[in-house]
């Protein structure tokens, strides 16, 4: 089990969630009432708007804090191994099961255990997710013995549940089980001046993790407000990345901005200054194609995790401009197909429509 798809984690520093507009002070507010208890939550709100940070802030202000947070992505983890992930599994249960192996539900305790993106899960896993909510208890695969289910069960998807109720892809009655209180997380096209408080708290972050600085110029901080940013906070939070790496050291213009962040902007603002020859084009392109280098900060950098930011930021790029085709997204990073789905699992991306290639 790797860090991307399931995390066992005891307190660390509270997690923060930024934002001034009414509908982030509001989702606070709820937070706190609601972290108080010990009521089954589903969190449900766009792609990228937070919806793991909220589930940290209801475990990090309740009474469980001190109890494991465990984190589990529903749709990162191949069905045939579900089950074993989630309520574990005696010896001898399966070819390859050598040893008892405690589940995420027996690990969580009495801490809570936020089950991401459950509209993934399968049919028949959620029979046995509405039993654990019902009776609170389970047994390991292969088992007999009853197992007591003692933490919070927090949820959580991206999809809207009354339609996959109807599309038959989700339970009735697992769906009111976890609408006992829900809490929708506002988009980021909603959240006002956020937008810029988040994209400058990103810069600082990324600056203090030595991969480097930009400033914001002239017209940027409109360009950011106008956009109306479908991938939400993590969209945000990698485009800040990607004019980090890109324009380390220097100032961010407009015509730096994704081209669909552009549109409304006058001319002079987008367009480099006009060359008196080919050779000036050539050279701008040349610009464009290839980066400026990279600078090794006076205290040194983590390579690996550099590379990996790197890599990560421009897979979703590939992935948002062939629409998540895998095939369009690996001809354009110059990847075999299988060496994409690999790294897109080793990242823990979800991209709805990246299995199929057909379009």
């Amino acid at each position: 089990m790797t860090g991307t798809t399931a995390k066992i984690e005891e307190r660390e520093a509270e997690p923060d969630l930024l934002g001034d507009s009414p509908g982030m002070g509001a989702l606070r507010g709820l937070i706190r009432r609601v972290a108080a208890t010990d009521s089954t939550v589903l969190i449900q709100g766009e792609s990228g708007t937070g919806k793991e940070l909220v589930a940290r802030l209801l475990h990090a202000w309740s009474p469980r804090a001190f109890r494991p947070f465990i984190a589990v992505n529903c749709g990162a983890i191949p069905g045939e191994l579900m089950e074993s992930e989630l309520f574990g599994h005696e010896r001898g249960a399966f070819t390859g099961a050598q040893a008892v192996r405690k589940g995420r539900f027996e690990l969580a305790g009495r801490g809570t255990l936020f089950l991401d993106e459950i509209a993934e899960m399968s049919q028949s896993l959620q029979v046995k997710i509405l039993r654990v909510l019902q009776e609170r208890c389970f047994e390991r695969v292969g088992g007999t013995d009853t197992i007591q289910a003692g933490a919070r069960i927090v949820a959580a998807t991206h999809r809207d549940l009354d339609q996959q109720i109807q599309l038959g892809r989700f339970r009735e009655d697992l769906y009111y089980r976890l609408h006992v209180v829900p809490i929708q997380i506002p988009p980021l096209r909603e959240r006002g001046n956020d937008i810029l408080m988040l994209a400058e708290h990103a810069l600082r972050r990324l600056e203090a993790s030595g991969l480097g600085w930009v400033r914001l110029g002239e017209g940027v901080p409109q360009a950011l407000l106008a956009y109306a940013w479908p991938g939400n906070v993590r969209e945000l939070q990698n485009l800040m990345e990607r004019l980090v790496i890109m324009h380390a050291g220097g100032t961010v213009t407009v015509r730096d901005l994704p081209g669909k962040m552009q549109a409304g902007f006058p001319e002079p603002m987008l367009l480099p200054e006009p060359a008196d020859d080919d050779d000036g084009l050539h050279h701008l392109m040349q610009i464009i194609a290839e980066p400026q280098e990279p600078v090794l900060p006076a205290q040194g950098i983590d390579l690996r995790m550099y590379l990996e930011r790197i890599e990560r930021s421009l897979i979703e790029q590939a992935l948002f401009a062939t629409h998540h085709v895998i095939a369009h997204a690996a001809a354009k990073l110059g990847l075999r197909r299988t060496t994409l789905v690999e790294k897109i699992r080793k990242y823990g991306l979800r991209e709805d429509a990246a299995t199929s290639d057909a379009r």
